[in-house]
């Protein structure tokens, strides 16, 4: 591995931490969002055998915090992730909630959109 694939794994961690929180203003009110991280650049290592597919890494809302899924090699068929669903964003509950934007993770040998959701 090389030290700028390093380099990057580490800087798409440590901003992933930072939960890339932005101030917006939604139906005139002001809301925090987390938006989801820049995916992390992966180095794909050879399938172990044929019949293998790759499923992408991908950043999964967990403990509060997007955490990087790294990719890995899956037995049986897979399809590449769908394309982001653009969500409305409704009016926070409160001012100490913030906005985590809607996302896909692979579940059960799939993809599976989880909406967004306000949390606190």
């Amino acid at each position: 591995m090389t030290k700028k694939i390093i380099y990057t794994a580490a800087l798409a961690a440590v901003i992933g931490l930072g939960g890339c929180a932005e101030r917006v203003v939604v139906h005139d009110h002001p809301a925090t969002v987390r938006y989801v991280p820049a995916p992390v650049q992966e180095v794909i290592p050879p399938a172990p055998a044929p019949g293998y597919a790759w499923v992408q890494g991908h950043w999964a809302w967990r403990d509060h915090g997007w955490q990087w899924q790294r990719g890995y090699w899956y037995q049986g068929p897979s399809r590449p992730m769908p394309p982001v669903i653009v969500e409305k964003i409704t009016v926070a509950p409160s001012p100490a909630h913030y906005w985590v934007p809607g996302h896909w993770a692979w579940h059960h040998n799939e993809w599976v959109w989880t909406h967004g959701h306000w949390e606190r």
